[in-house]
């Protein structure tokens, strides 16, 4: 173990000064979660600590986006955010009735696309989750990814593809 190449603390400040708020930013749209984002990205920089030194310094972003993926499917594989109740959904708001129905139709519709992304690959949902909520364009995701840019689109087209279908089939 102590052979193994660690980064230089200064060098962990700049990479999180660089990229903690993509990262945040990532994991908003992956966990909706503000507090667990901030444990997973806690747990994506220690592993950045302890097995940092081992990724290429030119792939090191792609290699934190990694990390902090399969961190926060981690959390959820545990059940991490299965307690948890958004603060929007406690609070109590006053509405009129359309302004409820429109909440409520917004939340159902938004319900059926979170319940149809589960329906994806983890491979599928990364680049979906990539385009959707960091608006990355293509070739960013596979540089990020390390992925040839027809893979990325592959997994695009086969990801809307399989969700078109899913919510044509679930729609009420």
């Amino acid at each position: 173990m102590e052979d193994e190449p660690r980064l230089d603390p200064a060098e962990v400040t700049l990479l999180y000064a660089e990229h903690a708020e993509q990262l945040t930013n990532f994991l908003m749209g992956v966990l909706r979660d503000a507090n667990l984002v901030q444990d997973v990205l806690q747990a994506t920089f220690v592993k950045l600590i302890e097995k940092g030194g081992q990724s290429r310094e030119e792939t090191r972003k792609a290699w934190l986006f990694r990390v902090a993926y399969r961190e926060a499917c981690e959390h959820q594989r545990r059940g991490a955010t299965g307690n948890r109740v958004p603060r929007e959904k406690v609070e109590p708001r006053v509405v009129d009735e359309a302004d409820a129905a429109d909440h409520f139709v917004r939340f159902e519709t938004v319900e059926l696309v979170r319940q149809a992304m589960g329906e994806l690959t983890e491979k599928q949902g990364e680049v979906v989750r990539l385009r959707v909520y960091e608006d990355l364009k293509f070739s960013e995701i596979a540089e990020r990814l390390g992925l040839p840019l027809g893979t990325v689109l592959t997994r695009m087209r086969a990801a809307m593809e399989k969700l078109r279908t899913w919510l044509d089939d679930h729609r009420v």
